[in-house]
């Protein structure tokens, strides 16, 4: 048997520690069910804690109060009805305000004020702003798509190291020491498998449970931002100077219309 098999062997055989009558007497607890994962064992373990931990995050976040509290859109309607931009900026700033609407206008609003056109842009910096920060929000929800793809990769890898345990132990092992091997090794497959699949059915749920709701809210609290914004886009229309006319081009003079085209008096021929 190889060094590496040599290995799994041992983590193979960590199954054995209990004896059939004890596990119908008492029960196999998680962790000796962990046990019998081995290494890659604890491994999906820890990418089930991240999992966990991602979905109570995206819980508390993925939340319209959360996204758009309403002492947040009150006081910001209230700046930007008063057109006071300074204010509006230094709100969003505090870092004791800050949320999906803040973060959001208070970018439109530094652009604006960094932009030649002033205000006239206002509309495609709120919505380039938004989309960044809805992406922010994606790329969250993105980690529980990656551990739903690699928690049913780790049961196969595992799977696959114990069927290659398994045929080992049928080759280099005889008696009831293969019959031991071969029954830790197929558990250790059987195991990981079913430790890949507890991690994934439940990522790939959230995953789409919470893509759902962040367009859902992206839309809904895009509504909210551009009803904030309104007042800057109305001040914005009353402030802009109306077009001056184009000056006219001066008329050329007419040329003159063509007159009788003066005759000489015809002199007189002398008769002779």
């Amino acid at each position: 048997m190889t060094d590496w098999t040599t290995h799994v062997f041992d983590a193979a055989t960590l199954a054995q520690n209990v004896t059939p009558e004890q596990a119908a007497q008492s029960g196999r607890s998680l962790l000796e069910y962990i046990r019998q994962g081995g290494f890659l064992g604890y491994v999906l373990i820890a990418l089930s804690v991240a999992a966990v931990t991602l979905v109570i995050l995206s819980l508390i976040k993925v939340r319209k109060d959360a996204w758009a509290p309403l002492d947040v859109v009150q006081a910001l309607t209230k700046y930007l009805r008063e057109h006071d931009v300074e204010g509006a900026k230094a709100y969003c700033a505090d870092p004791n305000n800050e949320c999906f609407v803040t973060r959001v206008i208070g970018n439109a609003l530094a652009r604006c004020g960094r932009s030649a056109f002033g205000f006239l842009e206002l509309r495609s910096a709120l919505e380039e702003s938004g989309q960044i920060e809805a992406d922010r929000q994606y790329r969250v929800n993105d980690g529980l798509q990656l551990i739903a793809a690699l928690g049913p990769m780790l049961g196969l890898l595992g799977t696959v190291i114990g069927l290659i345990g398994a045929f080992s132990s049928l080759a280099d092992l005889e008696g009831a020491a293969r019959s031991k091997a071969l029954a830790g090794f197929m558990s250790l497959a059987l195991v990981n498998t079913a430790e890949g699949l507890a991690v994934a059915i439940p990522c790939t749920a959230f995953y789409f449970l919470f893509k759902r709701r962040i367009d859902r809210l992206a839309t809904e609290v895009g509504g909210i931002v551009e009803g904030i914004a309104i007042p800057l886009e109305q001040r914005q229309g009353g402030e802009k100077p109306a077009p001056k006319p184009a000056p006219r081009p001066m008329a050329r003079p007419a040329p003159a219309a063509p007159g009788p085209v003066p005759v000489e008096p015809s002199r007189g021929v002398p008769t002779p």
